[in-house]
This record gives structure tokens, C-alpha cells and sequence, in this order.
């Protein structure tokens, strides 16, 4: 009897709280004080600014599982204690780096960058290889050669696609037995010195071989020829023997961790799709002083996407919606999307079931009567996104500031290439001006500067698109013509 009566009260409940509506069940859980109470802790002086990797960040992840659990937010069964492991190294670029032949010679910064490999010395034949495409590869012996390969492809112009198609050359040379892949470097789109600026520096990545020994990996060097003197050189020549010295470059493995969680859906159908509330949790750490402060808190960026969406993760905990959760708190953020770009291709769920991901992340905000949503006219949530914000007194904007790339200098970006739909929730601002600047990326972006009135409706905004979104019957998707519409059809069957 006893078991009845709660059974029957439990019901109850449920069918109260369903016959409420998504903006009384919002605000019957987003507080201001919960708001600055979490703000206040994360970006603490205590925190240290949650730089990937420290022991603080460890702390502010703990912190977060901390509160899913008291959500009742559920670990995933790859994740039990809620951390998916990320591997990562630091890599420290070297002290000395000499390449020579036929009586050139070229060394490191002024001609020649390290991207992936330790120090080492070698002396071996080296063979030219176009532009190392898997075919070239295929029919070549370059076992226990250094190979010499132009940057790109014939298709791909962008810095960016050097990088990734970079990348693509390296694995086939260690898979072929090579034991060192030389680039030469001529895009004018990145000049040679912004790509020193960049990479002649310790810079942590994703460690794409992470089951390898630290040494396994073989020298990647991008060689400057911006005039295609060494390119016209090599075609001629096509083997040469060619001596590689590195000396002082390191590299150091370290495991993060992305903070994951979910509840699981209520209805019957639509339980088996996943709406993804993401935010990075990091910073970037202590820095420069700035007036005597060198600890960068982080508050704007982003401890308050942080709580953003720990705040939806409370109300959903408490009151379910149609379509399932799933909570994402991402590490290295900062570093280049890391999080994330780990995320996307080591998901415990299978990708084809996360329908859309609902991203914040901030730099500050200048306008406290917009948010500002990067991407909100490409996806089908884009009324409801409106509707939230309308609600709250607040008007949804999209980006204002095409020319910062924001769409894809955030996490949402990640699950974008992959096919889901995914814009990025951001307080409010008009232009990327001084007053962005002002504390973006600075020791002053502090949790006793902000807004918190203005917080309070830009939180419920969120949670109330939230739950708008997830108990939709529409589907979610990009608009037709977008980027990313024909890559989203291909994930999901359409």
C-alpha cells in the first residue's frame, strides 16, 4: 500500500510539472545568488585562472561533477566518475634545429619550424615526394628515409588545411617506416613570421598517439620556400642525402579531462535523441601582471558558460525534458578547441544521436539588452532561441563581428564539421570593441565586475531556449544552403 501511494504521488508530480510551462518550470530554479555563488567560486584568485593542464583546473572539474551529481545529472557508463580523459602533450619547441644539404644549410626559426618529433640526429637519404598525397606514398620506398614533401595540396590554400592535411602526411610516413618528414612551406595566406610567432613556443595539442612511447613520433619540420627555390631543387633532384640535427625540443604527455554527464529523456521516441549543453571550464591561467595581478580568473570567459550551463543541468534534473541531456564541460578550450576536437571523435554516443549542440562560451559584452547568438539564423532553433530571449527582456542577435570568425573560435565548431547543428549562446555585445578588450583575456575579468541583473536574464534566456529546444517536435537542423547542411545530411541519413 505504502509503495502504491508513492508510486501515485510520483505521478502526480510528474503530471504537475508537465502541465506547467517550460518558462514557469525555468524560472522556478534559476536563481541570482546560485548564479554568483558559482561565478564567485570558479573564477576565484584560488583557481588560479583553471589553466589546462594545472591542479586547479582538476579542482573546478570536481567542483562541477560536484554539483551534476546534486542535479541528479547520471554519469555515462564509459565515464562512471564523469571524466573522459583527454591526452594531451606540451611540446617545447627546440633550442637548435639544422637541416643540411648539397651544401645548404637551414636552421630553426629563420628557416625551419619543428612541428611534431624530439631531438634527434640523422643522416639518411632523402626522397622527394610532390605533395606526399597516399598514392605518392604508395609508390615510393621510403623506408628508413627522410621525406621530402611540397605543403597543402592542390585543392587546399587555407593555413588551416596545411595543418590538417599536414598532419595526414606525417601518419603515412610512420606508417611507411620513414624516419623524418620535411614540408616546404610557401603559403602566402600565413606568412613565415606570424607561423614563427606561433609555433616557436611551448604550445600543448592533442596527443594523437597517445598509446606510443614520448620518442615514437618521427621529426615534422615545415621548411620555408617561399620562393619554391628548394621545391624546384628537389624536383630535379629528387634523392639526396641530407643530415637533420635537433637538440633542446621535448615532449611531455599529460592526461585532462572533459566533465560529461546526462539525463536521460521522457518521452518514449524522442529519449533516443540527445540535445548536447556544452562550455568550456578552462582558462588561461596566470600570465603577465597587469597592475599587479597576474592571475587571470576567467569570469566572462568562461566560468559564466560554465554555470550557464550548470544551470540548465538543474533544471532539467529537476524537471526532464522530451529529448535527453547531455553535459559537456570541455578542457583546452583555450589551447585550440581541444576538448571538444577529443570529444568529437572519442564519443560515448554515437554521434548520429546528438541532434543538436547548444554551446555558450564569452569573451564579455557591451550591450545588456541583446544576446548575442554566433549562428542563430543557420539552424531551425533559431525562433526559439528568440522566443527565450524575448521572454527575458532581452533581443537575440546574431553575430555582429563576422570578421572575428567567432563561430568557429569556439567549441560549437567541432561538432559544426561533424555535422550538428551548433551555435553558441554569448552575452551580450555589438561590436568586438574596447570594451570587450577590456577584459577578454585580461587579469581583470573578475566575478566582482560583472552584471548580475543582467546575468540573471541572460541565464534564464538559456535555460528557457533550452528546454524549447528539447521538447520540440520539429526537427533540428541546419537551413538549407548552409556550410554545414550537406555534411549534417550525411550524418544523419537524410
Amino acid at each position: 500500500m505504502k509503495k502504491t501511494i508513492l508510486m501515485g504521488l510520483y505521478w502526480l508530480f510528474l503530471s504537475i510539472a508537465f502541465a506547467q510551462s517550460d518558462k514557469e518550470l525555468t524560472d522556478a530554479t534559476v536563481s541570482k545568488t546560485k548564479i554568483e555563488t558559482h561565478l564567485y567560486f570558479l573564477a576565484s584568485d584560488e583557481l588560479k585562472g583553471r589553466d589546462t593542464p594545472s591542479p586547479e583546473q582538476i579542482i573546478a572539474a570536481r567542483y562541477i561533477i560536484t554539483q551534476l551529481k546534486s542535479y541528479g545529472v547520471k554519469p555515462l557508463p564509459a565515464y562512471p566518475d564523469y571524466l573522459q580523459p583527454v591526452a594531451m602533450k606540451t611540446t617545447i619547441p627546440p633550442t637548435e634545429l639544422n637541416i643540411s644539404y648539397a651544401k645548404n644549410s637551414f636552421k630553426v626559426a629563420e628557416h625551419a619550424l619543428l612541428i611534431n618529433g624530439s631531438s634527434i640526429n640523422l643522416e639518411n637519404e632523402a626522397v622527394f615526394l610532390e605533395y606526399g598525397t597516399n598514392e605518392d606514398f604508395d609508390k615510393a620506398n621510403v623506408k628508413g628515409k627522410i621525406v621530402i614533401v611540397r605543403g597543402g595540396s592542390p585543392e587546399e590554400t587555407s593555413p588551416q588545411g596545411w595543418f590538417y592535411r599536414g598532419n595526414e602526411k606525417h601518419k603515412k610516413a610512420m606508417e611507411k617506416g620513414a624516419v623524418a618528414l620535411i614540408e616546404l612551406y610557401n603559403n602566402p595566406q600565413l606568412p613565415w613570421k606570424f607561423l614563427v610567432n606561433y609555433l616557436n613556443r611551448p604550445s600543448v595539442r592533442l596527443d594523437e598517439e597517445k598509446d606510443t612511447p614520448q620518442t615514437s613520433a618521427i621529426p615534422h619540420i615545415w621548411l620555408n620556400d617561399s620562393e619554391n627555390k628548394e621545391m624546384t631543387f628537389w624536383k630535379a633532384k629528387n634523392k639526396q642525402k641530407t643530415k637533420i640535427s635537433i637538440k633542446g625540443a621535448e615532449v611531455k604527455k599529460f592526461t585532462t579531462y572533459n566533465v560529461v554527464g546526462h539525463i536521460e529523456g521522457t518521452d518514449s521516441k524522442m529519449k533516443d535523441e540527445y540535445i548536447v549543453y556544452s562550455a568550456h571550464y578552462d582558462h588561461v591561467g596566470v600570465g603577465k601582471a597587469v597592475k599587479g595581478d597576474s592571475i587571470y580568473n576567467g569570469a566572462r570567459d568562461n566560468a559564466v558558460g560554465t554555470v550557464t550551463v550548470l544551470s540548465a543541468a538543474e533544471n532539467i534534473g529537476k524537471f526532464p525534458t522530451k529529448r535527453s541531456a547531455l553535459f559537456i564541460l570541455f578542457t583546452g578550450e583555450e589551447k585550440g578547441l581541444l576538448g571538444s576536437k577529443w570529444f568529437v571523435e572519442h564519443s560515448p554516443v554515437d554521434l548520429k544521436k546528438l541532434v543538436y549542440c547548444f554551446n555558450s562560451d564569452n569573451a564579455g559584452y557591451n550591450d545588456t539588452s541583446v544576446a548575442t547568438i554566433f549562428g542563430l539564423g543557420r539552424t531551425t532553433a533559431e525562433n526559439f532561441i528568440k522566443e527565450a530571449c524575448k521572454t527575458y527582456g532581452l533581443e537575440a542577435i546574431d553575430d555582429p563581428a563576422p570578421e572575428q570568425n567567432l563561430f568557429d573560435r569556439s567549441d560549437n565548431v567541432s561538432f559544426a564539421a561533424k555535422g550538428v547543428p551548433a551555435p553558441t549562446f554569448s552575452m551580450g555585445f555589438r561590436a568586438f570593441d574596447d570594451r570587450i578588450y577590456q577584459y577578454y583575456h585580461q587579469p581583470n575579468d573578475q566575478p566582482d565586475n560583472l552584471d548580475y541583473e543582467y546575468l540573471f536574464k541572460f541565464f534564464s534566456a538559456y535555460v528557457y531556449a533550452c528546454r524549447l529546444i528539447a521538447n520540440t517536435n520539429e526537427k533540428l537542423f541546419w537551413r538549407e544552403g548552409d556550410k554545414y547542411y550537406e555534411v549534417g545530411k550525411k550524418l544523419y541519413g537524410y
